[in-house]
């Protein structure tokens, strides 16, 4: 019995087709080694050579600091089967596939490995809530399958290959994460995916640094539909302006979701959400209505963004024969993750720490999940990157906003978050309320002498800011 079992996980975690013969025929690459090695199967894939086991494929990437090539020597005393190079290894080194480019290689060969995988893949972009969306998506899913989904910021050129090389045969979905910065990327990562349905949240205003506007944000997005699945389905956002005007991709009606069952566009929501009540940080709740039929939706995480999650995952669960039962079940057990609305509680305070990433859009919904709150309420907000020619004014709109939200402190940390200050102040919130910093350390200082028990004090900024720091101070003060 015992042997049995073993077998069966063996054959579960398989990654099926990844010979060294299939995968330098993928990537165009010539192998070098002992040719009886050829049929062996690839028991895994990565770029770090502390992640390399037994039989893994080891792709150096070269960067900034470090070349993963000085790494081979290494890998190959853990066991690794075969390696990538971009140039040609001492005979002594081990088996090795020559290509010109590493990284291009990993993107070849995860491409080619898609094509070897039965199970559906879902993927998923937009301009915010793709990382919640994806929770939302997965936590639905695995109500019924075996689910992999995108971990962290592996969401990119380097990182959705390395999350494709995860899945295995027991995998019977795969919720994948894709984001993009500009023009031509959504293509080189839905070519990799090739998504059997494909989830667009929203066009916002991020990365207008490159492209340009909101109908380029709209256009880039899209690029995703040149690779779906040849039955593919498309699933989007239809109270977004913007995405409410692809009624039909390759030939087949898009499944649109929203708040409400009436439509600003000329559309027909198939699903929507009524009745809606915010309960603060304990979360949400709303009726969603469907073709197969309506259900209460408890969604444990605070924001009216969520419910939107909500929707698009009960689109996708309803596309891959969940019953209602089951995606209610799903809306009811996701989680938060670290830096993503992620709820802290100590000495008698909350923290939300959302400091991963931000925009206007979910700067603004993220002040809205505050100002729900019951306590001193105290926002935490920094620069937000990428914002194109008219980043301060969006700052200055985001100031405006979070006047109207009743706070009772507002803390802004950078030098762009200057114009979300200036947007309080013009729109009459009290000065004594309205807090400014260059650094984050001053920042930081600051609030640990100031806040107390009771207090309520979200922490938002893009990435680059490093607002974490602070959170990190408030947690030990």
């Amino acid at each position: 019995i015992m042997f049995g079992c073993f077998y069966k996980n063996e054959l579960e975690n398989k990654m099926p087709g990844m010979t060294i013969e299939n995968i330098a025929a993928a990537c165009e690459g010539t192998f070098v080694g002992d040719r009886d090695l050829v049929t062996k199967e690839i028991a895994g894939a990565v770029t770090d050579s502390r992640q390399v086991q037994k039989d893994y494929l080891f792709i150096p990437i070269k960067g900034a600091r470090v070349d993963g090539h000085d790494f081979i020597p290494q890998v190959f005393e853990k066991g690794a089967l075969v390696v990538l190079s971009d140039h040609a290894l001492p005979e002594e080194t081990g088996p090795y596939i020559l290509v010109s480019s590493t990284t291009e290689a990993m993107k070849k060969i995860a491409a080619f490995y898609r094509t070897q995988l039965s199970c559906k893949v879902v993927g998923i972009t937009g301009s915010v809530g793709k990382t919640s969306t994806k929770e939302m998506i997965a936590s639905v899913l695995e109500q019924r399958y075996k689910v992999l989904k995108t971990e962290g910021n592996f969401n990119n050129e380097i990182g959705l290959p390395l999350t494709i090389f995860k899945i295995r045969a027991k995998h019977e979905v795969a919720v994948l994460e894709m984001g993009i910065s500009d023009f031509g990327e959504m293509h080189r990562l839905a070519a990799m995916a090739r998504p059997d349905i494909g989830v667009i949240t929203n066009i916002g205003l991020c990365h207008l640094e490159n492209l340009g506007t909101r109908d380029g944000i709209l256009q880039a997005k899209t690029e995703m539909f040149d690779h779906l699945q040849i039955d593919g389905t498309v699933i989007l956002n239809g109270d977004d302006d913007k995405l409410s005007t692809k009624k039909e991709v390759n030939g087949k009606p898009v499944i649109f979701y929203g708040v409400g069952a009436d439509s600003a566009f000329d559309i027909k929501k198939d699903i929507y959400a009524t009745d809606i009540e915010n309960h603060g940080l304990e979360g949400m709740r709303a009726k969603i209505h469907t073709p197969q039929g309506d259900f209460d939706a408890q969604i444990p995480i605070p924001g009216e963004h969520n419910v939107y999650n909500a929707l698009a995952g009960t689109a996708v669960g309803l596309q891959l024969g969940l019953s209602i039962r089951e995606i209610a079940q799903g809306i009811a057990s996701v989680q938060t993750i670290a830096g993503r609305t992620n709820l802290l509680h100590v000495k008698g305070m909350t923290v939300i720490d959302d400091c991963y990433n931000a925009n206007p859009v979910s700067m603004k919904a993220s002040i809205d999940v505050l100002a729900h709150t019951s306590g001193r309420r105290i926002a935490v907000l920094g620069d937000m990157g990428e914002l194109g020619s008219d980043e301060y004014q969006l700052h200055v709109d985001v100031g405006t906003f979070a006047a109207q939200a009743d706070l009772d402190m507002l803390v802004c940390v950078g030098t762009l978050s200057v114009g979300i200050k200036s947007g309080a102040l013009a729109a009459d919130m009290d000065a004594a309320r309205v807090k400014s910093f260059t650094g984050v350390d001053e920042a930081r200082q600051f609030l640990e002498r100031y806040v107390q028990e009771g207090d309520i004090v979200l922490v938002k900024a893009s990435r680059f800011m490093e607002l974490e720091r602070i959170v990190k101070g408030i947690m030990q003060s």
